[in-house]
């Protein structure tokens, strides 16, 4: 009997321990070897068959032995927040690891990036400039590629829906920003872990831009927050430069709950993205993953 073929090598850039790094290496776990680039330990890495490289993406010069026997690149690797310097950084490590794939056997770059936001952010904010930035590189690498763009995620310890609805079921007020009548279309982490899987294996190159099965008004998905801990809603209702100081002062006090470009960014009413199709099963709701965060909230009250 022969022996089985080896599985495909992926290299993970960064984030393996963040919300889409731990479901992709969920996801991917049965069928690809994953060589994945962090400064920490992810809890579990190992039993998953994960080899973690220890290291900084923005210190890393020489990436040929990372690279070595490497099909797919997936860079999940960024931040939300910080000074002009760190995105440089991160965008130069990054720059160096795809000029190093364009040598090496790497046949198809990944790279998870973020919706189109409003053109005064796209031209200030370092967080975009330097994505947009290594967007363009890698569509621009003559190798096969996919810009995923996910709207908002959500999933297990998500700085998103679990936070807000952390918060609904602490206070009597829940801030609303402007009249609330902008859209989102939250999507599962796990549908876009997915979605990743799907495009590792595929050839096709381009953008995909993807939401979740649902287009709410922002005033509708926090109803449903507000119902899903039983309680009615009540709204602490702030104007759009209200929101906008609000979240300003949330940012100078050193909390990351929220930016200042996150609320800009939302009720400039571009995060309403259609659904992904394409998946072998439907998509996850919103509902359903509120149903079962309550039930796990519920069990460990001192949540908090």
């Amino acid at each position: 009997m022969s022996a089985a073929a080896p599985r495909p090598r992926l290299l993970l850039v960064g984030g393996g321990g963040g919300l889409v790094g731990r479901a992709t290496l969920a996801e991917l776990g049965s069928g690809w070897a994953v060589r994945s680039v962090h400064r920490h330990r992810v809890p579990r890495e190992e039993e998953a068959g994960v080899e973690w490289v220890p290291a900084d993406i923005s210190a890393i010069r020489d990436w040929r032995t990372l690279l070595e026997g490497v099909d797919v690149v997936l860079n999940l690797a960024w931040y939300r927040s910080g000074p002009e310097s760190r995105f440089r950084r991160l965008y130069e490590g990054l720059h160096r690891m795809l000029e190093a794939a364009g040598h090496a056997s790497v046949r198809r770059v990944l790279q998870v990036s973020v919706p189109p936001a409003p053109e005064h952010l796209e031209s200030t904010l370092p967080y975009l400039q330097y994505k947009r930035r290594f967007d363009h590189e890698v569509v621009a690498s003559g190798l096969s590629y996919r810009i995923v763009r996910p709207t908002m995620l959500f999933g297990p310890r998500d700085v998103l829906l679990t936070v807000m609805l952390r918060e609904i079921d602490r206070y009597p007020f829940f801030p609303m920003f402007g009249d609330g009548r902008f859209h989102v279309s939250p999507v599962a982490v796990a549908d876009l872990a997915r979605l990743l899987r799907r495009e590792a294996d595929g050839t096709d190159s381009g953008t995909t831009d993807v939401g979740g099965p649902a287009r709410y008004e922002y005033r509708e998905l926090t109803d449903l927050l507000f119902r899903a801990v039983g309680k009615r809603p009540r709204y602490w209702r702030l104007s759009p430069s209200g929101s906008l100081r609000f979240a300003s002062v949330l940012q100078a006090i050193g909390s990351s709950r929220l930016y200042r470009y996150e609320v800009e960014w939302l009720m400039s009413d571009r995060l309403g993205l259609p659904p992904y199709s394409g998946l072998d099963r439907p998509l996850t709701t919103v509902e359903s993953f509120l149903h079962d965060e309550v039930g796990r909230r519920r069990r460990r009250p001192s949540d908090g």
